[in-house]
């Protein structure tokens, strides 16, 4: 074949190629894009179940650590993982930070917030607060452990379920809100101090129809005939 002849396919099919790595980027992009805009039309089908739903409630006592509640409840049918994010990481924390809920289950979160004086410790006419928190969820297949880094390795996948605003009350008034807030409170601190508590020793194990079986006792009878095997098996 002369050279020319073969200079010209080599050239012909080098474009060919790089024609065909072009229309294949085209198309990674255009399939984002359609993804992106879909997910825009339609968001996905939130997991988690918050009440209150969009709003937490602290009580504004200048100078102390304040606490409020969310009861976060998983309705869908899968595993989800759930994490808290916060606009004033410094001044507020949630406990706990993160979890794994079953489906079905729910859980109270506390939420810690420092409430700083006002200027000249003047009382302020109108209690505002800027800051903002967003709980996310992510479904998983199972009963894993919550990790914060399981949002950044499926970040595809991540929900912003809400992104709950700060409201600030008189305690020494009275507000709808603070009985629910109270009640949710005690509960979460019910279940903190049963997590705290070591598991009951439930005594000797029951087997079959009120049979009371000591281990060690059982122990020492398996022990027993094995020596007596033994001493039969070296006449």
């Amino acid at each position: 074949m002369a050279f020319w002849k073969s200079g010209r396919m080599c050239s012909s099919t080098c474009s060919s190629v790089e024609t065909a790595n072009t229309q294949d980027k085209h198309l990674q992009v255009g399939c984002g894009r359609v993804t992106a805009l879909a997910r825009t039309l339609f968001p996905a089908r939130r997991c988690l179940q918050l009440d209150p739903s969009s709003k937490l409630y602290f009580p504004y006592e200048p100078g102390k650590q304040v606490r409020s509640a969310v009861r976060i409840k998983n309705t869908s049918k899968s595993y989800v993982v759930f994490k808290f994010q916060t606009t004033a990481p410094k001044s507020c924390f949630m406990r706990p930070p993160g979890g794994t809920l079953p489906p079905g289950e729910s859980i109270v979160a506390t939420v810690f917030k420092f409430v700083e004086h006002p200027v000249n410790n003047e009382k302020p006419l109108q209690l505002k607060s800027q800051i903002k928190f967003k709980i996310m969820s992510l479904k998983v297949k199972g009963p894993i452990e919550y990790v914060p880094e399981l949002f950044d390795e499926q970040k595809d996948e991540v929900l912003i379920e809400q992104i709950l605003s700060v409201v600030l009350f008189y305690a020494d008034r009275p507000n709808p809100h603070l009985d629910k807030l109270n009640n949710q409170l005690a509960e979460a601190d019910a279940a903190l101090e049963a997590r705290k508590k070591p598991p009951e020793d439930t005594g000797p194990r029951v087997v079959g129809e009120g049979l009371v079986i000591d281990e060690w006792k059982e122990r020492r009878e398996k022990y027993l005939a094995k020596q007596q095997i033994k001493a039969v098996n070296s006449l």
